[in-house]
């Protein structure tokens, strides 16, 4: 992904859009693969994130800014986008939507027992929001993109025992479908959450946001938190497992397909660095990113 450069100036003209004046600084933020995120430093001390989606059209991203703002007013943490003076949430820019957000000031979420008991707290009490109307049905990371590399791979005659190990894994959604559904996150991972006092404040970056199996979602939380040096760590997933328990409780049939549905989670990730870094940006360090995950594929789980 190019990072899209922004001036101060630059900033200092959109966000005055929205009744801001007098931008001190502007700073690159950390995070995020498709879009460019700033902090700008107000002369009174306000801070705000200058958001600039480089991926998405202006309709997707007005979808975005629809279900975030949907799930704020349900109280779940996320930044709820700022208004711009003619009622809109977005400005675009060199062919560019570009999003204003307040600043969250913390830290990544930590993976200590009261941090990750928080965020499965959480992710349990967004699991139970009722889905709106317009909540698209198909997980941008899973079946979807695994038929493109299936396309590419036919095109180049070019099937690796990852892309053979991921048309097979789609077998196991024959036994998966009929688990509870609703709004998931599906990207929780550590650079989406952060936290401040061991506790989770605001959730980012729901990008991949749709109406899908619940207990995915709880997985693949797993996968981004539950992880260390390759190894999964008990204790985590018991943490997340009970802050997300106190709020709901899972039923037999999703307890009995985690282990199917923890392998499409790494599956999926292991799908997006394949597709991001092997076929749209390959010849960077990043390219063998995706044997990270299918590494995990033979390990003892915790459930």
């Amino acid at each position: 992904m190019t990072y899209t450069e922004v001036t101060l100036e630059e900033a200092s003209d959109v966000i005055k859009k929205a009744g801001f004046n007098n931008l001190l600084s502007i700073e690159k933020l950390d995070g995020g693969w498709a879009n460019s995120n700033y902090l700008l430093l107000l002369d009174d001390k306000t801070k705000l994130v200058l958001k600039i989606w480089n991926e998405q059209s202006l309709d997707e991203v007005n979808y975005l800014v629809n279900i975030t703002s949907y799930l704020f007013e349900a109280g779940i943490p996320t930044p709820n986008p700022i208004e711009f003076d003619n009622g809109e949430f977005i400005v675009m820019k060199d062919g560019l939507p570009w999003t204003i957000l307040p600043f969250v000031d913390g830290n990544w979420l930590g993976n200590d027992y009261e941090s990750l008991f928080s965020l499965g707290v959480i992710q349990a009490k967004m699991h139970l929001v009722k889905p709106p109307k317009n909540l698209k049905s198909d997980f941008s990371m899973g079946v979807k993109l695994f038929e493109k590399l299936f396309i590419i791979a036919d095109a180049k005659n070019d099937w690796n025992d990852f892309l053979i190990e991921l048309k097979s894994s789609k077998s196991l959604l024959l036994n998966l479908d009929k688990l509870p559904r609703g709004i998931i996150h599906g990207d929780l991972f550590p650079d989406n959450v952060i936290g401040n006092n061991n506790r989770v404040i605001s959730i980012l970056d729901f990008e991949e946001v749709c109406n899908d199996i619940l207990a995915f979602d709880l997985v693949m939380t797993f996968v981004g938190f539950g992880w260390e040096n390759g190894e999964p760590i008990s204790e985590r997933w018991n943490a997340i497992l009970d802050g997300y328990q106190s709020i709901r409780t899972l039923s037999e049939e999703e307890i009995s397909a985690l282990p199917d549905l923890h392998k499409l989670a790494t599956l999926s990730i292991a799908a997006w660095r394949y597709w991001q870094f092997k076929i749209n940006m390959p010849g960077t360090e990043h390219e063998s990113r995706y044997l990270e995950m299918t590494s995990r594929l033979d390990k003892v789980l915790p459930f």
